[in-house]
This record gives C-alpha cells, structure tokens and sequence, in this order.
C-alpha cells in the first residue's frame, strides 16, 4: 500500500511544481483542493501534508481557509509562503501586508539547521514572492531562518511537526529547494521512498482487477504514449477482457495503423477492432472552426463509435483511457480547487456530460515522464515510449480553420517531413515535442519563375520536461533550412514555412 502525501491546493502557480518534486523523491502524492473535507483528506491516511502558496492574502474576505480541525490530525505539515502565512494566522500569530514586497532571488540566513535545513549551509540563496509579512509567531514555534527582508523566513514547531517557509522551495531558482523537501517527507514524516515504477504497476493492476471485476472494457488506442501505456496495464490486469478500438478518424499521422499491428496485435497478443470511421468525424468538422468546438465534437463522436463498437463486443461497462495528471489539470480546477481552465482535451473536458461507461484511468496521476517510465517497465519500445506527444484531437487541432481532407494532407506530409528531418539530425530526443500546424492563409511565392499563391504552415518544437512549462526549440539553423526547403519542395500546395518561437506560457504548446 503506498505511503500518501497530500497537497492542498490553494491557487498557487506553483501547487504541480510542489507534486513533482515530491514525485522526484519516489514519494506518492495527492492533489486536493484546501476546500477538500476532512473526512476525505483523513481517508488517505496521510503522513504529511504541504500547504502550496496562493494568489490570496489571508486576511482578505475571500481567503482560501481550509477545514482546521487539519492541524489538530497529528500529521506533519509544511506550509509554502501562503501555507506559512495561513499557519500563523488560523494559529493565532499576525500576519500583515509588508510596506516593501519581496520578489525574486534573496540570501536566506538559517537559524536553526535542523527540521526542515538538516544537513544545509548556514546561507545559500532562495526565491521569494511574497507582499504580506509574518511578524508575530503563534504559540509554540520559533523563527528558524531569515532574509533581510523578512525577519521570520521559517518557522517550526518541532513537537507538533509543523513548518512553514516564506520562500518556494518547490521552483529551481531556490538550488537547495529539493533538499529541503526531501527534509520534510524523510526527516519529519518518515517516508520510504519506495514509489517506483514496478510498485506503481503493482498496485495498479489490483486496483484494476478490484474496480472491473469480470467486465468488460473497451480503449481507444492511438498509438501515442498514454493510451499505449494504459493499453499495455490494462490488459496486464485483465487479460482478454479488454478490447482496444483503433479508431481510424482521419486525423492521424502517416503510417500509424501499421505501427498498431505490429506492435498491438502481434508482439502483445491484444484484442484489437479496426474502425473506419474517417467519415463521420470529417462530416461533423465540416465549417467548425472553433477550436474548443472541435474538441467537443472529437469527443462526441469517439463515443459514439465506442458505443457502437462496444455493442458488437457485448456488455462492456467500462472505458479506458490514457487520461494524464496534465490533461486533468489544463482541463478542469485541479480536482475541484480554485485554479482555472486552461482548455479542454478530448478524454476530460471534451466527452459529453452523459456516457454510458465507466471511465477507467489508470495514468490519471501521473505526469508524463512518469508514465514513460511505467511504460518501460511493462516492456514498450522506446518507439512507443519516448514518441512524442500527440494530442487526442490529432491533427484536428493543427489546422488552424476548417478541416478538410486536403489541408489534412498536406498538414501530414508537412509533418512526417519535420519529425524526419528531426531525427535525423539526432534532436528527436533532444525536444519535447515537434510538429507541423496548417495556417489558414495563403501566400505569394515564385517557383520555376511562376507566380504561386499556396499555403503556409508553422513548424512548432519545443522543449520541456513535463508539458507543464515549455520552452521553443533551439533548432539549429541549418535543420530549419532542410525542414522548410522539403516541404516547399515536396509538398505540393505550401510555399511558406514559419517557425513558432513562443514559450508556454503564454502560449500553449498546441496552437489549438
């Protein structure tokens, strides 16, 4: 049974930064919004809880306050900026808005080294962002640190097992941020450290086993790394009660129905369903230039075909899905907490508020370095497992515009050609995620001393290492130029090619 740490989530930015650097230690975590009951928080059986930072001031009328009874449960706490400032204030210490702000690289000075700074230097840097100020302890806590700016930068009660920080040590411009977290799960909470990737797949192939029973499921498989991973754990779990519907809507890559056999049906031995339903998605896209309109109708249909296809199979109560931590996140409040939507994505936001499965997701925790990992350790190639992101909506959401057959050929021609190019250049594994997206102009070109007037596309590569944050690709000059010299050359219809070098944020990593 895995040892759980829960975060409450009270807006801050930086709540899924928290989540992956306790993931970084092999230590299990939940996100929960600080409204979260007590009943609820106390049924994880938890054996530390971090408090994230917020947007909000305490003291305002609309401060997030989470149930209070938390700090009389015995658990270790560990309140980040926010978190500290909440700690003093429910607990009976002040806390006031400062006359001077304290934002960005600050020289921490450390009183106490131990708790939370076992084992640090007396000074190294951390980053603050902050305008309220801590300046009256509640009973029973000492100041443990300081900047020049603040006078209490850290706070502990050792015989309660509570702590909090002024400063984020969950962001990379706090260097010994990690060190200190590691301090609270294995110093103050007691942790072991043990959840890997075999352990994750053990405890979810009983999960699996407990939740289905002897039903039946049925997953649409991509071919991408997510529905590949759930695919490969689910019929770990379950064997020949899962049936994988490969849904040909039009919207795909070159060549991924024959990646599907091969690896799917010949080297697993899966039950695989063929679909052809490019048609009736294409038909219901005709005119929809909406990008959030796209994604709803993605969804709809693909249950509809599940729906019809499951009919065939027999009763089947559940649907899989490769459902990631980021998908959710992007998609809805973080389970209900008070960040918001960024979009949504076909298998969250986008199915319709009615479907007769079961969704059964077992990746919906997990970011997606995580589940590359679990993909390893159940056996897929690196092919499958390092292959770069595909959005659900495939290439429906690259085409900037309507979606019609011939843009769709030209956007994958376009496309086969850059990840080529890419690869071999020997940067496949160097970048994030790189991809063609079809522009909705038209541009004046020459070629063979002829006027042209055809379409532009956008290559779009970045770097990141969990999709939360992105960063464009440095792609060598001399790559670009062979990228943009085939496509104008071998895609007949594009005579433009621009490169998309914004960051996410603010823009997203997918133009739609």
């Amino acid at each position: 049974m895995n040892q759980t740490l829960i975060i409450l989530d009270f807006g801050s930015q930086y709540t899924q930064l928290i989540a992956r650097r306790v993931r970084e230690q092999k230590v299990f975590c939940k996100i929960l919004p600080y409204h979260a009951a007590l009943a609820v928080i106390a049924a994880e059986k938890p054996k530390g809880i971090i408090l994230s930072g917020s947007p909000a001031n305490v003291y305002g009328p609309k401060a997030p306050i989470p149930d209070l009874r938390l700090f009389d449960l015995g658990v270790p706490i560990f309140g980040i900026c926010y978190g500290l400032q909440l700690m003093a204030h429910v607990l009976n210490g002040k806390v006031h808005k400062s006359s001077k702000r304290e934002y960005g690289f600050s020289e921490l000075v450390v009183d106490k080294p131990s708790g939370l700074f076992k084992g640090l230097p007396k000074n190294f840097t951390c980053w603050m962002s902050h305008g309220d100020k801590l300046d009256r302890l509640p009973q029973g806590f000492v100041s443990v640190a300081h900047t020049s700016n603040s006078p209490i930068a850290a706070v502990a009660n050792f015989q309660r097992k509570i702590f909090g920080v002024q400063f984020h040590p969950e962001v990379v411009h706090t260097p010994l941020g990690s060190k200190i977290i590691a301090n609270f799960l294995f110093e103050v909470c007691g942790f072991y450290g043990d959840w890997t990737s075999k352990a994750f797949i053990r405890e979810s192939i009983r999960k699996i086993r407990r939740e289905v029973g002897h039903s039946k499921v049925v997953l649409g498989l991509s071919g991408g790394v997510d529905s590949s991973v759930a695919a490969v754990l689910i019929h770990k779990a379950i064997g020949k009660q899962l049936t994988c519907i490969f849904v040909d809507n039009g919207l795909l890559r070159l060549h991924e129905m024959d990646q599907i056999r091969s690896i799917f049906q010949r080297h697993f031995k899966m039950n695989i369903r063929i679909v052809d339903a490019r048609k009736n998605f294409l038909t219901e896209l005709r005119g929809v230039v909406d990008p959030e309109k796209k994604r709803k109708i993605i969804g709809r249909v693909f249950i509809e075909v599940f729906d019809r296809e499951a009919k065939k199979i027999g009763k089947v109560n559940f649907l899989g899905q490769g459902t990631l931590y980021p998908d959710v996140i992007e998609s809805v409040s973080v389970h209900g907490g008070p960040a918001s939507m960024i979009k949504s994505h076909h298998n969250v936001g986008g199915l319709p508020k009615k479907i007769r499965f079961k969704l059964l997701e077992p990746l919906r925790e997990l970011f997606k370095d995580e589940v590359r990992a679990a993909g390893r350790a159940l056996g897929l190639k690196s092919e499958v497992v390092d292959r770069h992101p595909f959005p659900g909506p495939g290439l429906a959401v690259r085409i900037i515009g309507d979606v019609t057959e011939s843009r769709l050929g030209l956007l994958r021609a376009a496309d086969w050609i850059v990840i080529d190019e890419i690869k071999k250049a020997k940067l496949y594994h160097q970048i994030w995620q790189a991809f063609a997206v079809f522009l909705p102009i038209k541009s004046v070109g020459v070629m063979g001393d002829e006027r042209t007037y055809e379409n532009a596309v956008a290559v779009r590569a970045v770097t990141s290492q969990d999709g939360m944050t992105a960063d464009w690709a440095r792609i060598p000059p001399e790559v670009l130029s062979r990228i943009s010299s085939r496509i104008i050359n071998e895609v007949r219809g594009i005579n433009r090619v621009c490169y998309d070098i914004s960051s996410k944020p603010p823009a997203t990593i997918e133009w739609e």
